[in-house]
């Protein structure tokens, strides 16, 4: 498996997406082919060849290239490069086209009429055919060879109605000109000039549109400016200066006071504090010293540090998340589908709807019927055009999805996006989501003759085989007191009750009651201690040697600061929050007091979290999962929307449909304010493309005629609809501007 992403020329509407995708997803060795309309690029995966894709896509008439770096800022510069181009060409055509346009729609207006009647007037208006048929060559060549090439593959796109609206208005004027005593006296009106202000208000609309597009990739922009492209390596005992590609696994890597992290790592030598809000949205610089992780792309801010290389390349933190908001970009949720499958069908919809135009004319209209029918049909060709719908949809998702990134919100997928709008029940882990995930042995109460020194020299060799964080507090209590642990023998973790091993010569169980029963360990003269413990929002195990219970271990792990505040805005925007522990519920009890949470499941095994979410949704809910990534990933694929808490490890970016990259809760809920807003957004531009198109084809074909008089002039519905598409994309940056409310 591999993804590609191609740059593709040629597509003019949203019709043209079902068309690309439908012939990738042809070619053999394609599992995946998703298309950005707005973007105008496409996201293949599977085992194809390049150069297979390539063909498949010129095979129905389009062109294609390879964008070769997907993550460096070589693919983000030929991206722009191509766009300005192409912009800079459109502005040519339409200057050349209104040049043309625009005095001949002065002279009708103001000076004379554009009529044929005598010998003169036919030579002058030959001269203004052949001019405007050069502003339809040289300015409107484009529309036209795709509407060819459309009509090769037996469909129809943009090109076809502006091609056709267009030829239509030329081809009628010409035979006035050209055989005047054929058309009656009150039909001989030229329309040279709409064909030309048709033509240069669609470029116009089409150059300002790309110009606008380049804002909705400001996070992206933002993201890879991020990447350093030099890095200071130590090899050898000498400082060299290298390309960020050679820094290879294992390097160490300095980084001055101002730098930029370049690479992912493990500091090794030095102190400082590293800026990574623009990684995780947090603003407050992160002290870091020997043995802590430092990300690609956040800053170095107060000292000098060296660091070992860990990941390097597409394989950094930095790299994994560009990548993964591009793919998320070029996702569609289920909403943009609908648009995508209608615009599939709306330009042959508008062509027969042209042709009844026509006809209802020319049975029912007036004596000059046959002018009447030219316009309104060009008109309805002109006006309906689907562009506006198909940009609705991924505009407003290149921006969400941006901006969400800028928050320390990683999004997976539009459906993602979607989903989170609608949640209305939130399922929180208590370790590391609620809590900071980072407990600490508080209390160590020996029992039946025990030590309390032999009792935490046992515990923590016992727990040095264990990854579980309350086994980690324990082993960092005896580090503090410079024990030196003993090795252990037959490891054994029974997931969701505890631990047990040899060590020393005895047998050795840490763990929950659950645990301890099923052991035949006697823990009945513990039980008031454990209650009082548990009250103090402290988490109690038992410690059992040779079956008997030898000590009683409590470890506590605080609620993060910002946690009340963050369920608070949940609850206040109608969500229901529910917290899933393994933790005794007297424990749980406390914590979700403190916490502000009044629904507790507590002592759940980690599968059981994931029958509690499938419960929640056979009664009709839409259940968020918001955990660690680990432990809660059976909960987290079962949930509607998983959320994972994370600083940008492996793990938590690949296992949810929205990373959380700081650990507070705020983003959770800023994650969610940003899914309602980007769908609003959608709807807002859905509504807005599917009224103007509703209320525009009647319009245009006549509707308004028989009672007020009045005919849509074909110049205004090129205009409108070349400004119709600029009202989507700049309704999308909107978006930018959005703020999520913290309460």
């Amino acid at each position: 498996m591999k993804t590609i992403q191609l740059m593709i020329d040629g597509a003019g509407c949203a019709s043209c997406v079902g068309k690309i995708e439908s012939a990738l997803k042809a070619t053999p060795g394609v599992v995946r082919a998703e298309m950005n309309f707005a973007d105008r690029t496409v996201l293949v995966s599977g085992s194809a060849q390049t150069g297979e894709l390539i063909k498949a896509i010129e095979a129905i008439g389009y062109s294609a290239s390879v964008l070769q770096h997907q993550v460096g800022t070589e693919a983000l510069e030929t991206k722009e490069l191509a766009d300005k181009a192409y912009q800079s060409k459109l502005m040519k055509h339409t200057w050349l086209a209104l040049g043309l346009g625009i005095p001949l729609m002065v002279y009708g207006l103001f000076i004379g009429e554009m009529t044929v009647n005598t010998q003169i007037e036919r030579v002058s208006w030959l001269t203004v055919g052949m001019l405007t048929l050069a502003v339809m060559y040289f300015s409107g060549k484009h529309f036209y060879l795709g509407a060819w090439k459309s009509f090769k593959n037996h469909s129809a796109n943009m090109d076809t109605l502006i091609a056709l609206g267009t030829s239509t208005a030329w081809i009628y004027s010409m035979v006035v000109v050209l055989v005047p005593q054929f058309i009656p006296m009150m039909g001989r009106h030229l329309y040279f000039e709409a064909t030309a202000m048709i033509i240069g208000l669609i470029n116009l609309g089409l150059a300002l549109e790309v110009k606008a597009r380049g804002k909705t990739s400001q996070a992206i922009k933002r993201l890879i400016g991020l990447q350093v492209k030099k890095a200071t390596v130590v090899r050898n005992d000498d400082e060299i200066i290298i390309n960020i590609e050679d820094v290879l696994l294992n390097d160490v890597v300095k980084v001055r006071p101002g730098e930029k992290i370049p690479v992912d790592g493990i500091v090794l030598e030095g102190t400082t504090f590293v800026d990574e809000s623009m990684l995780t949205g947090e603003p407050i610089p992160v002290e870091k010293s020997s043995g802590d992780q430092v990300v690609s792309g956040t800053l170095n801010k107060s000292g000098l540090i060296y660091f070992k290389a860990k990941s390097v390349g597409k394989d950094t933190a930095l790299a994994r998340i560009i990548t993964m908001v591009k793919h998320a970009q070029n996702s569609k949720p289920s909403i943009g589908r609908l648009a995508d499958v209608i615009s599939a069908y709306f330009v042959p919809g508008v062509m027969i709807i042209s042709i009844l135009t026509v006809l209802a004319w020319l049975n029912f209209g007036p004596d000059q019927a046959v002018v009447f029918a030219v316009i309104c049909a060009t008109t309805v060709l002109i006006i309906a055009c689907p562009c506006a719908l198909g940009l609705a949809t991924p505009m407003s998702v290149m921006v969400g999805v941006g901006k969400a990134a800028e928050s320390g919100v990683l999004i997976r997928n539009g459906e993602a996006l979607q989903t989170a709008s609608k949640i209305d029940t939130m399922v929180l882990d208590k370790t590391g989501t609620i809590t900071e995930g980072k407990p600490e042995v508080t209390d160590i109460i020996a029992l039946n003759n025990m030590q309390q020194a032999d009792i935490l020299l046992l515990a923590a060799s016992l727990e040095s085989g264990s990854e579980h964080p309350l086994g980690e507090a324990i082993v960092a209590c005896a580090k503090q007191q410079n024990i030196s642990l003993l090795p252990i023998h037959s490891f054994h973790s029974i997931s969701g009750h505890g631990v047990e091993a040899t060590c020393d010569g005895k047998q050795l169980v840490f763990g929950n009651e659950k645990l301890m029963n099923s052991k035949g360990v006697d823990i009945s003269n513990a039980n008031n201690k454990i209650e009082q413990l548990a009250e103090q929002a402290k988490t109690p195990m038992y410690f059992s040697v040779d079956g008997i219970l030898a000590a009683i271990i409590a470890v506590s792990d605080p609620i993060k600061a910002d946690s009340i505040s963050a369920i608070a805005r949940l609850k206040a925007n109608g969500i229901r929050v529910i917290m899933l522990t393994g933790d005794n519920q007297k424990t749980a009890d406390v914590v979700a007091k403190q916490a502000g949470v009044s629904e507790v499941f507590a002592e759940v095994l980690p599968e059981e979290k994931a029958h509690k979410v499938k419960e929640l949704q056979s009664l009709g809910h839409i259940v968020g999962m918001t955990g660690d990534g680990i432990n809660d990933a059976p909960a987290l694929a079962l949930s509607d929307v998983g959320f994972a808490i994370g600083t940008g490890t492996d793990v938590a970016i690949e296992s949810a449909d929205v990373t959380l990259m700081r650990g507070s809760l705020h983003g959770l809920a800023d994650a969610i304010a940003i899914s309602k807003a980007t769908l609003k957004n959608i709807k807002q531009n859905l509504v807005g493309a599917f009224m103007y198109n509703v209320a525009g084809i009647p319009i245009a074909a006549g509707l308004l005629y028989p009672v007020f008089g009045v005919l849509l002039s074909p110049v205004i519905a090129g205009a409108a609809m070349a400004f119709s598409s600029v009202t989507v994309v700049s309704n999308a940056n909107r978006l930018r501007f959005f703020k999520a409310q913290q309460h």
